[in-house]
């Protein structure tokens, strides 16, 4: 690797913009935590691969657009087919308060839920939780050990549903400006990780947040209240100016005040 490459640098020539918005918009590059900060700032995320097949797949799928030019092919890392990073074009968001949670759910919050939230207190088990038999497997050793260096940094961020001690749901994501992106859910109770997500939205709102962005769009996060917004307006909102949000607040606080 040249010596002049610094943490974010690979992804300053492309043009985001213009890429495929089906597909991934370059392949190779670094994960480290930094690197990881520069492409969400940019509005990419990673879809690293666990295996060498998943890799040579990659390559059969879209070695021809990487040729053609369609696809960028960043330097660094020793399979550059192994790390994919996307950009769908358009994007599902919501705003920090337009969770939708649905009338049973929110009436069983009010009435019978003993559930109790949190933040940043278990992002480790969150992100094991969520990264536990998933299929294809795309949060890697590597790649959650990024995400905890940036939670460190305070640029990623958990949500955390319990029931008495029990972890029973939680969401992660990582923060930019007034945005911030999910990246993966989990429950171990049905509901868990839709009450996980309205707790963020209702956190990051009052700390300054303005949109949540679902990444992939899909049934379920349709169900969530997520609306498709243009990839050329996400962009813009990444790159609106301000202040940024502040950290969620981690204090315990009863589920039962989302209902």
């Amino acid at each position: 690797m040249s010596g002049a490459y610094r943490a974010g640098g690979a992804f300053d020539a492309l043009d985001v913009l213009r890429a495929p918005g089906d597909g991934p918009v370059a392949f190779g590059g670094e994960l480290g935590a930094q690197d990881l900060l520069a492409a969400y700032r940019r509005g990419l995320f990673p879809l690293p691969t666990a295996d060498l097949y998943a890799g040579a797949y990659n390559e059969a799928v879209y070695g021809e657009a990487v040729e053609a030019g369609e696809v960028a092919l960043l330097a660094g890392g020793e399979d550059p087919y192994a790390l994919a990073w996307w950009s769908p074009d358009p994007r599902p968001v919501m705003a920090p308060g337009g969770v939708r949670l649905g009338t049973r759910l929110a009436r069983w919050l009010r009435n019978r839920s003993t559930w109790w939230t949190t933040a940043d207190r278990a992002f480790g088990r969150v992100l094991a939780a969520c990264a536990e038999g998933r299929q294809p497997v795309w949060l890697t050793d590597e790649l959650r050990e990024a995400l905890t260096q940036l939670h460190a940094l305070g640029a990623a961020h958990s949500v955390e549903v319990w029931e008495g001690e029990e972890l029973v749901g939680g969401v992660f994501g990582i923060a930019v400006g007034r945005v911030i992106s999910l990246d993966s859910m989990f429950h171990h109770r049905p509901d868990a990780a839709r009450v996980a997500v309205a707790d963020l939205g209702a956190r990051f709102g009052a700390a300054g947040g303005r949109l949540l962005d679902a990444q992939w769009d899909g049934p379920h996060v349709r169900s969530l209240g997520a609306e498709p917004m243009a990839r050329s307006r996400y962009l813009a909102e990444l790159a609106t100016g301000g202040v940024a949000a502040g950290p969620p607040t981690g204090e315990p606080l009863p589920a039962s005040r989302l209902g």
